[in-house]
């Protein structure tokens, strides 16, 4: 019940509201503004506007779907994708929110009721935004895309956008509303309450696993990236002192200042970057901060292990905060320079490797593997554990959650479109011979393959051999474009090569070089030209290498928690499920940063074992791991009465579980795509004697990172097909006994907030009416003006960057 609604008192003299306004805020029994109730206005202006973003809309598809023979401009992406984007947040997410999350500003958040200042701390909404953001982007939204544009760039972006406003945003968005209708209780943990110990263990299990592989992957990607790289090792690092500078700035030195303590933090930022650069180029200083593979692996498990064990408020907050100005910022600077560089798309929308399973980039039809390589920037089961456990113990009002859930997906989805177009604009030529391993290479080219000849010349060789055409049905060619002239062939990947300051790009698999190329060439066109290819392309590594660090220290916290909550189902063992005992937040942390670790270190340690034997597997438990989101999702809306919007989570639901079980049943019976087939026949080849001793050696390590891939895939089958069988018979038996309401499920009671806080990114005129009334009724008006000539949407908050609130009067 609303008891905040029906206590209204009258406001302070100094607001003033119409009675429509006065009828939207919410009250507590103290008469304070605690929140503004969620309505559409219409005006006749707002219905032209609209109206212009749909037929916008409208044309912008169909230039993408109906485009034949001709070359057609990138921007046409970004034109579709941010007036869907937009269409769906305003009607899409909004109509979810009034239907079946019915948020509340007059129910305290778990923030507001536990507040202990480490796991629970209320965090300014748009700081949490790019926490959030930060926690859940990796490498998916950047490398997925770029794999997947094989195909062509028609069923990428029609997954990418459509996928992420029906699936992937739905299942953040609702996962973060039922964990914090559930004091912040995580995946494993809800999933006991509302379906019993047998579907908790199951999926605690599950995404412990899950979680720990994604950690190790993500890990060694961004070891890559730094490894023998005091450039990128020295920006990196100092990350971490300027958010503990942050933290400790804005909660103790300048309370209140989110836009000060921002703007600290990002002059510290591009400084670290400008002496990143100039380390590299100093003889005495580069050794210093030049560290191999192993040495990187320490630092960045004792550095996760900190970050996770820290209060929230010191190190990961402000980091986080950090990294998405740099993401952000970034993404920004490269809108720009697509709009001013204007590139014409140079893949097909669906080109001949779309009917072959045989594709160089990945492996797999169309039907299902696209949907599980471009996995992040769609749909994401990890992010479900994020936004459960994790981000509801910060989130300060229930009606921020359309913005924090739904929205931050909807900028990783942004993230991903950004990255197909890097891949779809640079010569399709370029494009194969980057991603091709150099097998890959040999076996395209044929005859034409000589073992005397260099990497760019076989790379030539095999793409005039492969039968694929680009945008204009001709034969695509390796073509390069640089400081006004057109290279071909061999001397064009020379060329990029050299201009990028690399001496060789051939071969540079897993997406991550082909997405740094078309970042530098978005960037060039209008931040220092020609000359300054090689400072984007590495500033790109590092632009990478920062999206995913921050989800390891996001991810190792999940885990942490989802540990926690699977040992404390142990009777003897249950304390380590209370998240605020810190001897057992140590405990379960050092056990996620072991886990993720020892992998990770194999990984770095054996090239043909470890992480790396897991990685083709990633992408289906990652979307099993969303099947089971959707389906907690589910049992949830079901169980809470509102059985008629349980489409809306079980649609996404249905779709995930047909192209997972699909890819993992092909994966585990396919002859030609089956890991049991390939192990099958690296043993031939073993029994056969006719391998060098080298050769032996690394027959035998991919045979048994094949069974590994093998056994794991009918585990990660089996384990989900129980906890979906669970989620169905609890659906059923509810339906049936129509034991539906708060009362039957896990749900906390109502508790009086005391607290007021904004919704959107933008305070409305209403809700800084309300906050000025807010402020006045509790003493905290005397600073108000000052605050809010420092903040740019006159949105000051009277607390710290964390989020610590003022005393309000009892």
């Amino acid at each position: 019940m609303d008891t905040a609604a029906s206590a209204a008192s009258q406001p302070a003299p100094q607001t003033a509201y119409t009675p429509e306004e006065e009828r939207r805020v919410i009250r507590n029994t103290r008469g304070l503004p605690i929140g503004i109730r969620p309505k559409m206005v219409w005006t006749w202006p707002k219905a032209i506007i609209w109206a212009l973003v749909a037929i916008t809309c409208a044309i912008g598809w169909s230039v993408l779907a109906l485009a034949r023979g001709e070359r057609i401009s990138a921007v046409w992406f970004l034109v579709v994708a941010l007036c869907s984007y937009a269409i769906a947040y305003r009607f899409y997410a909004y109509y979810i929110q009034i239907k079946i999350m019915r948020t509340n500003d007059a129910n305290a958040t778990p923030a507001e009721r536990v507040h202990d200042g480490a796991n629970f701390e209320r965090a300014d909404r748009r700081v949490l935004f790019g926490q959030h953001f930060a926690a859940i982007s990796g490498a998916g939204p950047l490398v997925g895309p770029i794999l997947a544009a094989q195909m062509g760039y028609l069923p990428s972006v029609l997954w990418i956008i459509l996928g992420v406003i029906f699936a992937g945003a739905v299942q953040d968005m609702l996962m973060l509303w039922i964990s914090a209708k559930r004091r912040g209780r995580s995946f494993g943990q809800m999933a006991t309450d509302e379906m019993g110990k047998v579907g908790g263990v199951i999926i605690s299990v599950f995404l412990v696993v899950v979680t720990a592989i994604a950690m190790a992957f993500l890990a060694l990607v961004a070891i890559k990236a730094m490894a023998s790289s005091p450039w990128a090792v020295f920006s990196l690092g100092m990350t971490i002192p300027i958010a503990l500078i942050m933290g400790c700035y804005e909660r103790f030195l300048r309370p209140g200042r989110v836009i000060e303590t921002t703007a600290l933090g990002f002059v510290l930022l591009v400084a670290a970057i400008v002496g990143g650069g100039m380390i590299a180029s100093n003889p005495t200083l580069a050794p210093i901060f030049t560290l191999d593979a192993k040495q990187l692996v320490v630092a960045l498990v004792v550095y996760s292990f900190a970050a996770a064990a820290l209060p929230h408020w010191l190190l990961v907050t402000p980091r986080d905060y950090l990294s998405t100005l740099m993401k952000i910022g970034t993404l920004a600077l490269l809108v720009v320079g697509i709009v001013i560089a204007n590139p014409q798309v140079d893949m097909p929308g669906i080109s001949t490797l779309a009917a072959r399973s045989d594709g160089p980039t990945f492996s797999g039809n169309l039907f299902p593997f696209l949907f599980i390589t471009i996995a992040c920037g769609a749909l994401s089961g990890f992010h479900g554990a994020v936004s459960s456990g994790l981000t509801p113990k910060a989130v300060e009002k229930e009606n921020q959650i359309r913005m924090i859930g739904y929205g931050s997906m909807l900028v990783e989805s942004f993230t991903a479109i950004i990255a197909l177009i890097a891949a779809i604009t640079i010569s399709q030529g370029v494009y194969f011979s980057l991603n091709m391993s150099a097998p890959q290479i040999e076996a395209a080219a044929g005859s034409a393959y000589s073992a005397s000849a260099s990497p760019e010349q076989n790379a030539v060789a095999a793409v005039g051999n492969m039968d694929v055409k680009d945008i204009e049905g001709n034969q695509m060619q390796v073509t390069w474009q640089s400081h006004g002239t057109t290279y071909k062939g061999a001397e064009a990947l020379t060329q990029a090569a050299h201009d990028v300051g690399e001496e060789s790009i051939v071969s540079r698999t897993g997406g991550a070089t082909t997405f740094a190329i078309g970042m530098a060439n978005f960037l060039k066109s209008y931040l220092g030209g020609e000359g300054t290819m090689a400072f984007w392309y590495h500033f790109a590594i590092m632009f990478e290498a920062l999206f995913i660090l921050t989800t390891v220290d996001n991810g190792t916290r999940v885990a942490r928690y989802q540990i926690g909550d699977l040992l404390g189902n142990v009777r003897r063992l249950r304390r380590f499920a209370d998240p605020t005992w810190r001897p057992g937040n140590l405990i379960t942390t050092f056990i996620a940063t072991a886990a993720w670790g020892t992998m990770l270190y194999m990984g770095v340690a054996d090239a043909n074992g470890g992480i790396n034997a897991m990685v083709p597997i990633f992408g289906i438990s990652n979307q099993l791991l969303a099947a089971g989101c959707l389906m907690l999702v589910t049992v949830c809306v079901v169980k809470a009465g509102l059985t008629k919007y349980a489409w809306i989570p079980a649609v996404p639901l249905v779709w995930d579980v047909a192209v997972t079980f699909t890819a993992d049943f092909q994966k585990i019976f396919d002859p030609q795509l089956g890991y049991f087939a390939a192990a099958s026949a690296w043993r031939a080849k073993i029994d056969s004697g006719a391998l060098d001793p080298a050769a032996l050696a690394a027959a035998h390590a991919s045979l048994s990172n094949a069974y590994l891939d093998g056994a794991l895939s009918v585990f990660f089958l089996v384990m989900m097909t129980a906890f979906l069988a669970v989620g169905f018979k609890v659906c059923v038996a509810t339906v049936r006994s129509r034991r539906y309401g708060v009362e039957f499920t896990s749900e906390e009671p109502f508790v009086e907030s005391s607290w007021f806080a904004p919704s959107g990114l933008f305070a409305t005129k209403l809700e800084r009416k309300a906050r000025a009334e807010y402020e006045l009724m509790t003493g905290t008006a005397a600073r108000a003006d000052e605050r809010r000539d420092e903040d740019l949407d006159d949105d000051a908050e009277a607390r710290p960057l964390a989020g610590v609130a003022v005393g309000v009067p009892a």
